[in-house]
């Protein structure tokens, strides 16, 4: 048998004989080489994934400028809605992301290639209600942020597009996961990478009519964004069936929706994804409340939020990485080894987004400027660009404990924290809004006060934690 026991007690899930495993290609362990070389081995495809996903929609909104603030204003509002439909389908993501991770630590692949399944299963399900909402009511959801008529029409198109076809977003989603939590972060990087330069030629043909294609305007950059993952779906599901890590979705297991597995998930998942959806609520308020300020304010929100998801990217590589190896550290009962992922992922992510962040702070005029050249836009975007690049290396460190605290199962703290950090920075930039006449920047100032914070109760958090943290299955027993 193998020397590191199972992370659950049933039965059905003890770790199988060597012989007895689905047949699957196996790359290097997981759990061998130094801390930092297996830090940064997961992180470095994941943050690159990230930015090629980043890429992916900074190139759009760029075509799409050409097209008119009004343009970028619609697809802006449309993209903060996919946000939250995200969000809300991150609860199997990170359910089975943490379960993967901890059965390959446990070297449970039955375990682990059963979770994977039922993900997949699970996600498509959980789709089908998405995609009658964003099909029935996209010109009901576009129209609370009271926007203009011809920039409400270019949102809803361009909503009922992405939302009639995340079906393939939530699978491509679901199966990086999977992935990631069996250590293997490059194949998601690399079906993004195609999955980007298909979608640049795509897009550049639908929204124009180059190349033989129908010009379609702004929402040809959704149906290209759709068909460019499609292929890429394709693709992850091919290297999820050959199998990564010893976890495979061709072995033993079941693809009959099972609802015990889902609740194993679902259990784990369902206070991460409520910490998203709040959190993508919150700033989907924001959105609103800056709406009021005018369509060029709205449209610098959208250009400087696009530039600063840049400088978050090393957090949320860095942050996926560290739950996928404390969770692996977990299940092969090394929490020692779990701290050391979280202090040396977390030293790095703030180093990376604090140099990414002096770059914006410096350049943010520039960077304005590749998007538009209407003076009211570039005003308000470079102002607020420079004040939130002062913050990210504090959002860093929250990003990174956060992402540790669910390696061990904990995916109640960073709900209750995060969200209460962002909804008391959105209500104080609501307040200056409405109450103080201010501006963009002045709203994004409240983020000042609370991110620090938020910073330092997850980092204590976690260092009370990781020591004797469960299992994961453990914590889901003790929930049921």
């Amino acid at each position: 048998m193998s020397e590191y026991q199972p992370v659950t007690t049933s039965e059905a899930f003890k770790a199988p004989e060597a012989a007895h495993l689905p047949s699957v290609e196996m790359h290097s362990a997981p759990l061998t080489g130094s801390v930092p070389r297996r830090v940064f081995n997961l992180a470095w495809p994941v943050i690159s994934e990230n930015f090629l996903e980043t890429l992916l929609g900074i190139v759009d909104t760029w075509l799409v400028a050409s097209l008119g603030v009004a343009a970028i204003a619609g697809v802006g509002a449309a993209i903060q809605f996919m946000f939250f439909v995200i969000a809300a389908m991150s609860a199997v993501s990170v359910g089975n992301s943490v379960l993967v991770a901890q059965a390959v630590g446990a070297r449970n692949f039955v375990r682990a290639g059963q979770v994977a399944k039922q993900s997949l299963v699970w996600s498509v399900i959980l789709s089908i209600p998405l995609i009658v909402i964003g099909l029935v009511a996209a010109d009901q959801l576009v129209s609370i942020f009271g926007l203009e008529p011809a920039v409400a029409h270019i949102g809803a198109q361009y909503l009922r597009v992405t939302m009639g076809t995340v079906a393939v977003l939530t699978l491509l989603f679901l199966g990086g996961g999977v992935l990631r939590g069996a250590g293997d972060s490059r194949t998601p990087m690399m079906v993004t990478a195609l999955a980007n330069v298909l979608n640049v030629f795509l897009a550049y043909g639908l929204i124009y009519g180059k190349f033989g294609l129908p010009e379609m305007g702004a929402v040809g950059s959704a149906w290209a964004t759709f068909i460019a993952r499609t292929i890429a779906l394709l693709l992850l599901l091919r290297a999820l069936w050959r199998g990564s890590n010893g976890v495979s979705i061709r072995g033993e297991g079941s693809w009959w929706p099972q609802w015990g597995l889902a609740r194993q998930v679902l259990s784990i998942g369902i206070p991460a994804a409520m910490e998203q959806v709040l959190i993508n609520l919150a700033f989907l308020s924001f959105t609103i409340v800056i709406s009021h300020l005018g369509t060029q304010v709205l449209a610098a929100q959208r250009i400087a939020m696009n530039a600063m998801s840049l400088s978050f990217l090393p957090g949320f590589g860095f942050a996926i990485a560290a739950t996928a190896l404390v969770g692996q550290s977990i299940g092969a009962h090394r929490p020692e080894e779990g701290k050391a992922v979280a202090r040396i992922a977390t030293i790095w992510a703030m180093v990376w987004m604090g140099t990414l962040g002096v770059l914006f702070f410096i350049f943010a005029g520039p960077i304005m400027r590749l998007y538009t050249d209407d003076p009211a836009v570039i005003s308000a975007g470079v102002t607020s660009l420079r004040l939130v690049a002062a913050i990210q290396p504090f959002w860093g460190i929250s990003f990174v404990q956060a992402g540790a605290l669910r390696g061990t199962g904990d995916t109640q703290y960073p709900l209750r924290i995060n969200t209460l950090g962002i909804w008391v920075a959105v209500g104080l930039g609501a307040l200056i809004v409405w109450y103080i006449n201010g501006s963009l920047a002045a709203a994004w100032s409240s983020f000042i006060l609370t991110t620090p914070v938020t910073a330092f109760l997850m980092w204590r958090r976690f260092q009370k934690t990781i020591t004797n943290a469960p299992p994961v299955a453990a914590v889901v027993a003790t929930a049921a």
